[in-house]
């Protein structure tokens, strides 16, 4: 393990980061949130797993290869990280990762998470070469399925009965997008 040349991706008005370990009081300000964390696999978080988090993203940057790109989205006016965003390679043989992205609750309707997943998405295609991303949603998370059409995401299907979260099984909502499908920078707002 060494460290790599550190991630970092401006955007209209965001800043996509590594996260350091100073950055978890500010991720736990989201995480421990029930109506951030309602359609999550995880939360809402105690203080402990706000920092682990924290630790395992900044930990997995050092790897080479590196796979997990697991960035803070950062507001460029003031600086404040407002949320996550995570683009992982799954499947380095097929070129295949995944997309995931959670924001503070008094930021949402502000286009920040569609903002920060179709620049982490270009960044997939072109930095990392990826040739499909996929990601998931809860079926009744309508934002959260707007924001993959939006970035350009085809619906492929549900997965029936798929993720046990707090105790219920959940169906999962599939999309995915494939390199040649992706249409190249533009405004969203």
């Amino acid at each position: 393990m060494y460290r790599r040349q550190e991630t970092a991706i401006t955007t209209d008005r965001l800043w996509l980061r590594d996260f350091h370990l100073s950055d978890w009081p500010a991720v736990h300000e989201y995480a421990c949130d029930p109506e951030v964390s309602r359609f999550m696999e995880w939360g809402p978080n105690t203080p402990l797993d706000s920092r682990r988090f924290v630790e395992r993203a900044t930990s997995l940057s050092y790897l080479d290869p590196r796979v997990d790109f697991e960035l803070a989205i950062c507001n460029k006016l003031d600086d404040s990280l407002i949320g996550a965003v995570g683009l992982h390679i799954d499947d380095m043989a097929n070129r295949e990762g995944w997309l995931g992205y959670c924001l503070r609750r008094d930021q949402w309707g502000h286009g920040y998470a569609t903002e920060a997943a179709y620049n982490l998405l270009h960044y997939g295609f072109e930095r990392l070469h990826l040739r499909r991303v996929y990601a998931t949603a809860a079926p009744d998370n309508q934002a959260s399925i707007n924001i993959l059409q939006k970035i350009g995401m085809q619906h492929e299907g549900t997965l029936k009965s798929h993720k046990l979260i707090r105790g219920t099984w959940r169906d999962t909502e599939l999309f995915a997008i494939l390199e040649h499908e992706f249409v190249p920078p533009r405004r969203f707002f």
